[in-house]
């Protein structure tokens, strides 16, 4: 399975470690993921989704049906 957020699309960036002698080399930036079971009073069940950090901070201040919704007319949830 991706490190991608389901919600909102987020995955790793890529970027470079840089020392004190400003040598470069490659590096990768993952998003910051949780996996977290939500309860959706609408339909009466569960679900257990991977979400960032940003993510979830959104849920606690729209809901979650309001970002479940948002997320299905983005294309990132197909359930």
């Amino acid at each position: 399975m991706s490190r991608v957020c389901e919600l909102t699309g987020k995955k790793a960036m890529v970027g470079n470690n840089v020392s004190h002698a400003l040598n470069r080399t490659k590096r990768k930036f993952n998003a910051n993921l949780i996996k977290k079971r939500f309860y959706i009073p609408e339909e009466d069940k569960w679900i257990t989704l991977k979400v960032s950090a940003a993510a979830l901070k959104t849920i606690n201040k729209k809901g979650i049906a309001a970002v479940l919704k948002d997320a299905r007319a983005k294309g990132f949830l197909n359930k």
